[in-house]
Protein backbone atom coordinates (compact mmCIF):
# COMPACT_ATOMS: atom_id res chain seq x y z
CA UNK A 1 0.00 0.00 0.00
CA UNK A 2 1.41 3.48 -1.16
CA UNK A 3 2.24 5.84 1.24
CA UNK A 4 -1.12 8.13 -0.81
CA UNK A 5 -3.68 5.48 -0.01
CA UNK A 6 -2.31 4.72 4.15
CA UNK A 7 -3.13 8.50 4.40
CA UNK A 8 -6.51 8.16 3.01
CA UNK A 9 -7.35 5.16 4.99
CA UNK A 10 -6.25 7.15 7.98
CA UNK A 11 -8.81 10.05 6.90
CA UNK A 12 -11.43 7.63 6.36
CA UNK A 13 -10.58 6.02 9.48
CA UNK A 14 -10.64 9.22 11.51
CA UNK A 15 -14.29 10.54 9.89
CA UNK A 16 -15.64 7.24 10.46
CA UNK A 17 -14.70 7.84 14.34
CA UNK A 18 -16.06 10.80 15.02
CA UNK A 19 -19.23 10.03 13.08
CA UNK A 20 -20.02 6.76 14.84
CA UNK A 21 -21.34 9.09 17.94
CA UNK A 22 -23.86 10.76 15.60
CA UNK A 23 -24.62 7.26 13.53
CA UNK A 24 -25.16 5.89 17.25
CA UNK A 25 -27.40 8.88 18.30
CA UNK A 26 -29.68 8.16 15.55
CA UNK A 27 -29.90 4.22 15.46
CA UNK A 28 -31.04 4.51 19.05
CA UNK A 29 -33.47 7.92 18.84
CA UNK A 30 -34.82 7.92 15.29
CA UNK A 31 -34.32 4.90 13.57
CA UNK A 32 -35.89 2.24 16.15
CA UNK A 33 -38.50 4.83 16.99
CA UNK A 34 -39.65 5.15 13.45
CA UNK A 35 -39.43 0.98 13.60
CA UNK A 36 -41.40 0.47 16.66
CA UNK A 37 -44.27 3.00 15.15
CA UNK A 38 -44.13 0.98 11.59
CA UNK A 39 -44.67 -1.95 13.72
CA UNK A 40 -47.33 -0.47 15.96
CA UNK A 41 -49.81 0.92 12.53
CA UNK A 42 -49.86 -2.49 10.93
CA UNK A 43 -50.27 -4.75 14.41
CA UNK A 44 -54.00 -5.63 15.50
CA UNK A 45 -54.63 -4.33 19.39
CA UNK A 46 -56.15 -7.49 20.20
CA UNK A 47 -53.96 -10.20 19.04
CA UNK A 48 -50.73 -8.06 17.72
CA UNK A 49 -51.29 -10.44 14.11
CA UNK A 50 -51.10 -8.33 10.70
CA UNK A 51 -53.66 -5.95 10.23
CA UNK A 52 -54.88 -2.65 8.18
CA UNK A 53 -57.41 -1.47 10.07
CA UNK A 54 -55.30 1.19 12.04
CA UNK A 55 -54.96 2.81 8.82
CA UNK A 56 -58.69 2.38 7.75
CA UNK A 57 -59.74 4.05 11.31
CA UNK A 58 -57.08 6.78 10.69
CA UNK A 59 -58.86 7.91 6.57
CA UNK A 60 -62.25 7.04 7.68
CA UNK A 61 -62.31 9.05 11.12
CA UNK A 62 -64.86 12.45 10.46
CA UNK A 63 -62.61 14.94 12.34
CA UNK A 64 -59.41 13.55 11.16
CA UNK A 65 -58.38 15.66 8.26
CA UNK A 66 -60.11 18.63 9.88
CA UNK A 67 -57.41 18.68 12.49
CA UNK A 68 -55.11 17.59 10.45
CA UNK A 69 -55.82 21.22 8.44
CA UNK A 70 -55.93 22.96 11.93
CA UNK A 71 -52.67 21.99 12.84
CA UNK A 72 -51.35 23.21 9.44
CA UNK A 73 -52.67 26.31 9.70
CA UNK A 74 -51.48 26.97 13.28
CA UNK A 75 -47.75 25.83 12.36
CA UNK A 76 -47.95 28.14 9.30
CA UNK A 77 -49.26 31.28 11.21
CA UNK A 78 -46.37 30.91 13.99
CA UNK A 79 -44.30 30.18 10.87
CA UNK A 80 -45.64 33.25 8.64
CA UNK A 81 -45.17 35.48 12.30
CA UNK A 82 -41.81 34.50 12.96
CA UNK A 83 -40.67 35.06 9.33
CA UNK A 84 -41.99 38.87 9.29
CA UNK A 85 -40.08 39.63 12.79
CA UNK A 86 -36.88 37.46 12.37
CA UNK A 87 -36.29 39.19 8.63
CA UNK A 88 -36.13 42.34 9.14
CA UNK A 89 -34.19 41.88 12.27
CA UNK A 90 -31.80 40.22 10.91
CA UNK A 91 -31.37 43.18 8.04
CA UNK A 92 -31.30 45.58 11.55
CA UNK A 93 -28.65 43.82 13.19
CA UNK A 94 -26.39 43.62 10.31
CA UNK A 95 -26.22 47.37 10.61
CA UNK A 96 -24.40 46.95 14.08
CA UNK A 97 -21.18 45.56 12.88
CA UNK A 98 -19.47 46.07 16.05
CA UNK A 99 -22.32 44.75 18.90
CA UNK A 100 -23.88 42.44 16.61
CA UNK A 101 -22.76 39.23 18.40
CA UNK A 102 -23.81 40.76 21.62
CA UNK A 103 -27.16 42.01 20.04
CA UNK A 104 -27.83 38.65 18.62
CA UNK A 105 -26.96 36.66 22.03
CA UNK A 106 -29.89 38.83 23.29
CA UNK A 107 -32.18 37.27 21.35
CA UNK A 108 -30.91 33.73 21.28
CA UNK A 109 -30.42 33.42 25.54
CA UNK A 110 -34.00 32.68 25.36
CA UNK A 111 -32.82 29.55 24.14
CA UNK A 112 -31.12 28.67 27.36
CA UNK A 113 -34.21 28.85 29.58
CA UNK A 114 -36.65 25.94 29.47
CA UNK A 115 -39.51 26.08 27.34
CA UNK A 116 -42.35 25.73 30.18
CA UNK A 117 -41.11 28.56 31.94
CA UNK A 118 -41.19 30.30 29.07
CA UNK A 119 -44.56 29.46 28.02
CA UNK A 120 -45.70 30.58 31.84
CA UNK A 121 -43.93 33.50 31.55
CA UNK A 122 -46.28 34.30 28.79
CA UNK A 123 -49.27 33.17 30.14
CA UNK A 124 -48.43 35.56 33.50
CA UNK A 125 -47.78 38.54 31.64
CA UNK A 126 -50.65 38.36 29.18
CA UNK A 127 -53.08 35.48 30.11
CA UNK A 128 -54.88 38.45 31.98
CA UNK A 129 -54.79 40.65 28.95
CA UNK A 130 -55.78 38.57 26.49
CA UNK A 131 -57.10 35.29 28.59
CA UNK A 132 -56.36 31.65 26.96
CA UNK A 133 -57.23 31.51 23.75
CA UNK A 134 -55.67 30.87 20.26
CA UNK A 135 -54.11 34.24 20.14
CA UNK A 136 -52.08 33.38 23.54
CA UNK A 137 -51.05 29.95 22.24
CA UNK A 138 -49.85 31.64 18.76
CA UNK A 139 -47.48 34.33 20.70
CA UNK A 140 -46.68 31.95 22.92
CA UNK A 141 -45.15 29.65 19.86
CA UNK A 142 -43.58 32.79 17.98
CA UNK A 143 -42.10 33.98 20.97
CA UNK A 144 -40.56 30.58 21.90
CA UNK A 145 -39.53 29.51 18.34
CA UNK A 146 -38.09 32.80 16.58
CA UNK A 147 -34.95 32.55 17.50
CA UNK A 148 -34.40 29.21 15.38
CA UNK A 149 -35.83 31.87 12.11
CA UNK A 150 -33.47 34.68 13.36
CA UNK A 151 -29.99 32.49 13.79
CA UNK A 152 -30.10 30.75 10.32
CA UNK A 153 -31.28 34.22 8.47
CA UNK A 154 -29.18 36.17 10.01
CA UNK A 155 -26.15 33.91 9.78
CA UNK A 156 -26.69 33.51 6.10
CA UNK A 157 -26.83 37.18 5.36
CA UNK A 158 -23.93 38.13 7.40
CA UNK A 159 -22.06 35.83 5.04
CA UNK A 160 -23.25 37.10 2.21
CA UNK A 161 -20.79 39.32 -0.55
CA UNK A 162 -21.96 43.30 -0.06
CA UNK A 163 -20.57 43.88 -3.44
CA UNK A 164 -24.02 42.09 -4.75
CA UNK A 165 -25.88 45.14 -2.92
CA UNK A 166 -23.16 47.77 -3.68
CA UNK A 167 -23.44 46.65 -7.69
CA UNK A 168 -27.15 46.83 -7.59
CA UNK A 169 -27.06 50.31 -6.42
CA UNK A 170 -24.53 51.81 -9.16
CA UNK A 171 -26.56 49.84 -11.91
CA UNK A 172 -29.47 52.56 -10.57
CA UNK A 173 -31.43 49.78 -8.69
CA UNK A 174 -33.03 51.74 -5.39
CA UNK A 175 -33.04 50.05 -2.27
CA UNK A 176 -36.00 47.89 -2.28
CA UNK A 177 -35.97 46.74 -5.36
CA UNK A 178 -32.34 45.48 -4.64
CA UNK A 179 -33.47 43.76 -1.57
CA UNK A 180 -36.01 42.17 -3.55
CA UNK A 181 -34.30 41.11 -6.71
CA UNK A 182 -30.70 40.39 -4.55
CA UNK A 183 -30.46 39.98 -1.29
CA UNK A 184 -33.85 38.19 -0.50
CA UNK A 185 -32.76 35.50 -3.43
CA UNK A 186 -29.37 35.12 -1.99
CA UNK A 187 -30.93 34.43 1.58
CA UNK A 188 -33.49 32.18 0.49
CA UNK A 189 -31.26 28.98 1.98
CA UNK A 190 -31.67 30.88 5.23
CA UNK A 191 -35.43 31.40 5.49
CA UNK A 192 -35.97 27.86 4.24
CA UNK A 193 -34.32 26.46 6.78
CA UNK A 194 -35.72 29.10 9.46
CA UNK A 195 -39.21 27.66 8.25
CA UNK A 196 -38.00 23.92 8.53
CA UNK A 197 -37.01 24.65 12.04
CA UNK A 198 -39.74 26.08 13.30
CA UNK A 199 -42.81 24.54 10.97
CA UNK A 200 -41.38 20.94 11.99
CA UNK A 201 -41.77 21.38 15.28
CA UNK A 202 -44.77 23.91 15.83
CA UNK A 203 -46.83 21.08 13.67
CA UNK A 204 -46.82 18.48 16.52
CA UNK A 205 -46.69 20.63 19.59
CA UNK A 206 -49.45 20.26 22.60
CA UNK A 207 -47.43 22.13 25.39
CA UNK A 208 -48.56 25.27 24.09
CA UNK A 209 -52.09 24.95 23.59
CA UNK A 210 -52.32 23.14 26.71
CA UNK A 211 -51.30 25.72 29.30
CA UNK A 212 -52.43 28.69 26.95
CA UNK A 213 -55.56 27.64 25.84
CA UNK A 214 -56.67 28.14 22.28
CA UNK A 215 -57.16 24.72 20.36
CA UNK A 216 -57.83 21.24 21.69
CA UNK A 217 -57.90 18.67 18.87
CA UNK A 218 -54.93 19.39 17.36
CA UNK A 219 -51.99 17.08 15.76
CA UNK A 220 -49.99 17.30 19.39
CA UNK A 221 -52.71 17.11 21.59
CA UNK A 222 -54.31 14.07 20.05
CA UNK A 223 -50.93 12.12 19.89
CA UNK A 224 -49.99 12.68 22.76
CA UNK A 225 -53.44 11.08 24.30
CA UNK A 226 -52.86 8.28 22.29
CA UNK A 227 -49.10 7.99 23.44
CA UNK A 228 -48.44 9.21 26.64
CA UNK A 229 -51.87 9.23 28.36
CA UNK A 230 -54.02 6.28 26.88
CA UNK A 231 -51.11 4.42 25.20
CA UNK A 232 -53.61 3.23 22.23
CA UNK A 233 -50.16 2.86 20.35
CA UNK A 234 -51.66 1.19 17.42
CA UNK A 235 -53.98 4.17 16.68
CA UNK A 236 -51.58 6.97 17.19
CA UNK A 237 -49.11 5.36 14.67
CA UNK A 238 -50.77 5.81 11.43
CA UNK A 239 -51.48 9.05 12.39
CA UNK A 240 -48.03 9.52 13.02
CA UNK A 241 -47.00 7.84 9.96
CA UNK A 242 -49.63 10.00 7.44
CA UNK A 243 -48.29 12.89 9.19
CA UNK A 244 -44.74 12.10 8.68
CA UNK A 245 -44.78 11.51 5.14
CA UNK A 246 -47.23 14.54 4.29
CA UNK A 247 -44.90 17.26 6.18
CA UNK A 248 -41.79 15.57 4.51
CA UNK A 249 -43.86 15.87 1.08
CA UNK A 250 -44.45 19.70 1.64
CA UNK A 251 -40.40 20.08 2.53
CA UNK A 252 -39.51 18.07 -0.77
CA UNK A 253 -41.91 20.71 -2.62
CA UNK A 254 -40.98 23.89 -1.44
CA UNK A 255 -37.27 23.41 -1.04
CA UNK A 256 -37.48 22.54 -4.97
CA UNK A 257 -40.04 25.35 -5.68
CA UNK A 258 -37.75 28.19 -4.16
CA UNK A 259 -34.47 26.47 -5.38
CA UNK A 260 -35.51 27.05 -8.96
CA UNK A 261 -37.14 30.51 -8.10
CA UNK A 262 -33.55 31.53 -6.56
CA UNK A 263 -32.12 30.31 -10.10
CA UNK A 264 -34.19 32.36 -12.10
CA UNK A 265 -33.54 34.95 -9.82
CA UNK A 266 -29.91 35.54 -10.11
CA UNK A 267 -30.29 34.44 -13.97
CA UNK A 268 -32.50 37.11 -14.26
CA UNK A 269 -30.79 39.75 -12.59
CA UNK A 270 -31.61 43.45 -12.26
CA UNK A 271 -33.35 42.76 -15.61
Amino acid sequence: MTKAKKNRFKNLNKRTFFAFPYVAVSVIFVIIPLILVFVYAFRARADGSFTLTNFSEFFLAGNTWRMIGRSFAFAFLATFFCLVICYPLALALLRFKNKTAVLVMLFILPMWINTLLRIYAVRMLLGDIIGESFQLALIGMVYDFFPFMLLPIYTILANTDNSYMEAAGDLGASPVRALLKVRLPLSLPGIISGCIMVFMPTISSFVFTDILGGLNHIIGNEIYSWFGINHTYNSGAPFVIVLMLIVGAIMLITTFLTKGRAQESRMGGLA
